[in-house]
């Protein structure tokens, strides 16, 4: 079930709420979470919501496992191997299996050897979020970070609840555990929740949806072996390969964080308090500075449970490279089960060694608009690699982008695949990447705390009047867009 379809919108969250403040249910607010949440997975994964159950099942005995082990005074460190060699096999089963006999199949074919027939594997939604959640869970048992939890309806909330189970933000185990046994909710809290999620819609609906159009526009015209609209990629002309990757890069910011925002401000709604998984990726002045902001809840995940254990930048120089090349290698392939995000992983794992090995002292010399220019480039031609479907494809856009294109730009100029609408999203799109409305915001805060009397009162009223009517027109336009079927599938779905 998607959060921006109308299924979910006027009828699961609706009843849900009713249901959840009702009298007398306070006692059975997690079971009821529980259930709505194996539902609101079982909506669109009729059969792989028991694999949920089943991965569920498995970290919470290997939890109780490796909580035994240090009660006997061991270390529990082959109950804890067992726990993430069952989750690596979870997913290499379920998401890479096609990848890895594809791959072997292109070399036994130039062997002469016949290839390796597989069923096709259908990919469940979001097993990489709650995979690495539970496995995160068993890890900070092994720590001893966080308490062993006995009730397994208890690790099943965890794991399934609903608003970051399909596409994030991974939560940690110790950052909920409290809630999940008694929370309080607060009006504040709810009507910041409603606030957030109210924005997040705005973002999916109106700014990544309208991005995403022209996007897949232009990709979706360039077939996977390199051609446009049947025509060798001479047509692909460097204007509107610009323009594919930068609608893509509105797209994959507004989608993914829209999404975010809306996890976040439901779990308000329900008393949860998620971190944030965005800080204005865009403004980054390095692409160092870029993994500081974007998808915080994975880059932090993978610091945690991989680039610290394996040594982190505590080594030699050599090593540090290393690690970081591992972990983008692994943070590339977790997005999917294609070449082509290992290789975006890897690119951004380079840049980041550039940086480290002497390059961020250059750039600290330089003017800061020339910073920020550096990292967007490097960030939205990595995102090429992100959105293609294959190399071939990847590298026609590529070859487009610095000019060796030969199209003449008059068959398939931008403005047909680029309207007057479209334009003044993006831009709007464009403006809302940056921390502006905050900054607006806080200004617009400071300047009433120094004024007194009436004066006040009416501007603080005006402010608060402003704030509302911004909400439910955003809100309005949301609507009127799901009700017409407007949307499209969340992007991080898929991983």
């Amino acid at each position: 079930m998607l959060f921006s379809e109308p299924a979910f919108l006027f009828i699961f969250l609706p009843l849900l709420l009713a249901l959840y403040f009702a009298p007398g249910m306070r006692r059975f607010r997690n079971a009821l979470l529980l259930l709505t949440s194996l539902f609101f997975y079982a909506w669109g994964e009729k059969v792989f919501v028991f694999l949920m159950l089943g991965s569920i099942a498995f970290n919470y005995v290997m939890g109780l496992s490796v909580a035994a082990a240090h009660e006997k005074g061991r270390s529990g460190k082959r109950e804890l191997i067992i726990a993430v060699t069952g989750n690596l096999l979870f997913l290499v089963i379920f998401k890479y299996a096609d990848l890895f006999v594809g791959t072997l199949n292109v070399g036994m074919e130039a062997m002469g050897a016949s290839p390796l027939d597989l069923p096709g594997i259908r990919l469940p939604i979001g097993i990489s979020f709650f995979t690495f959640q539970a496995m995160s869970y068993v890890i900070d048992v092994y720590r001893k970070e966080s308490p062993v939890q006995k009730s397994l309806t208890n690790v099943a909330l965890y794991v399934a609840l609903f608003p970051q189970l399909i596409a994030g933000p991974i939560v940690r185990y110790t950052d909920v555990a409290k809630e999940i046994v008694h929370r309080v909710i607060t009006r504040a809290a709810f009507a910041e929740g409603v606030r957030r999620f109210i924005l997040g819609l705005g973002k999916k609906m109106i700014i990544a949806n309208s991005a995403a159009m022209v996007a897949d526009q232009i990709f979706g015209n360039v077939n996977a072996d390199a051609t446009f609209l049947g025509v060798p990629d001479a047509q692909l002309t460097t204007a509107l390969a610009w323009m594919g990757v930068f609608a893509y890069t509105l797209q994959i910011y507004f989608d993914f964080s829209a999404y975010s925002d809306m996890a976040i401000g439901l779990g308000l709604m329900f008393g949860f308090r998620f971190h944030e998984n965005f800080n204005y990726p865009y403004i980054s002045q390095s692409v160092t500075e870029f993994w500081r902001r974007w998808h915080l809840s994975l880059s932090t995940w993978f610091r945690d449970y991989l680039y610290i254990p394996l040594g982190g930048n505590r080594g030699s120089p050599l090593k540090t490279y290393r690690n970081l090349f591992i972990v983008f290698f692994l943070c590339g392939l977790w997005h999917g089960a294609s070449w082509t995000f290992v290789i975006w992983g890897l690119y951004h794992g380079l840049f980041l060694v550039i940086e480290r090995i002497g390059l961020s002292r250059q750039l600290d010399r330089l003017w800061r608009p020339l910073r920020h220019a550096y990292a967007l480039l490097i960030v939205v031609i990595g995102w090429l690699f992100f959105r293609a479907e294959s190399l071939p494809q990847a590298m026609a856009f590529l070859k487009a982008m610095v000019g060796l294109g030969t199209g003449d730009g008059v068959t398939y100029a931008v403005a047909q695949f680029v309207d007057h609408h479209a334009v003044m999203v993006m831009l709007i799109g464009v403006l809302g990447s940056t921390p502006m409305w905050r900054v607006a915001g806080a200004w617009y805060e400071n300047a009433t705390q120094t004024m007194r009397g009436g004066k006040a009162v009416l501007i603080e009223s005006a402010g608060q009047t402003a704030r509302l009517a911004v909400l439910m027109l955003v809100l309005v336009l949301s609507s009127l867009l799901v009700a017409a079927g407007s949307y499209n599938p969340f992007i991080y779905f898929r991983f």
